[in-house]
């Protein structure tokens, strides 16, 4: 490599005592730790989904905070309830850089504890990238997106936001019946970050094809860097 064919004649000259060597080589070192280091902060609402475990795994060059309303049911050895997101002891412990921090999603009446206080700080004041996966189409989509955006705009403005919808034509294929109420909601939380956020990428994705959906997620962070 590059690096390595620079550091075998520092190192010649590094025999002979030469202070300049000596410089080179510290300068590389921390280079190439600089280098390596270069992985994004990357926050994930709504990653505890069917799109989420396809899309953490190939985030392993980053460090991932994926934001749940209760980390103590999603990291769980079982699943043992449907109301919460899941990603499982197990997935957690394969992917050392994905951890789990309680919020209150826009919502705090199904919120047990005080453990989601500080997630904003802890979130999204140092992410660089923000991910919306909040996948249901209830009201809780609009107040999660509006949660996420307020907050962003007051501690991290310069976060990039990608947010996650499914074509419009397509959303019945995901939540079959009131499609015009769902449609309109999903517009509502695509403008709601593109008009307030600076930095934004709204992707689209097709129904029953979660890994492309994925791989489409991953291709614009990794643009980023």
């Amino acid at each position: 490599s590059p690096i390595s064919d620079t550091i075998v004649p520092v190192c010649n000259m590094l025999s002979t005592k030469n202070n300049n060597a000596m410089f080179l080589l510290a300068s590389l070192v921390f280079f190439s730790f600089a280098f390596v280091a270069q992985g994004l902060q990357i926050a994930v609402a709504g990653g505890t989904g069917k799109i989420g475990r396809l899309l953490l795994p190939k985030l392993v060059d980053h460090d991932v905070t994926v934001l749940t309303r209760n980390s103590f049911l999603a990291s769980a050895p079982n699943r043992v309830t449907e109301a919460f997101g899941y990603l499982g002891a197990s997935f957690l412990n394969k992917n050392k850089h994905v951890q789990l921090r309680d919020w209150d999603g826009g919502d705090l009446l199904d919120i047990v504890g005080k453990d989601f206080i500080g997630w904003q700080e802890d979130a999204l004041q140092k992410a660089d990238v923000i991910i919306h996966l909040v996948g249901g189409f209830t009201e809780q989509r609009e107040m999660a997106t509006e949660r996420l955006v307020r907050e962003s705009l007051r501690l991290n403005k310069g976060a990039t936001h990608i947010t996650v919808n499914p074509l419009k034509e397509e959303i019945g294929s995901f939540s079959p019946g009131m499609l015009t109420l769902k449609t309109k909601r999903v517009d509502k939380c695509e403008s709601m970050v593109r008009d307030n956020c600076s930095n934004t990428s709204c992707l689209r994705i097709e129904a029953y094809k979660m890994e492309a959906a994925s791989q489409e997620i991953f291709e614009s962070i990794q643009s980023l860097v």
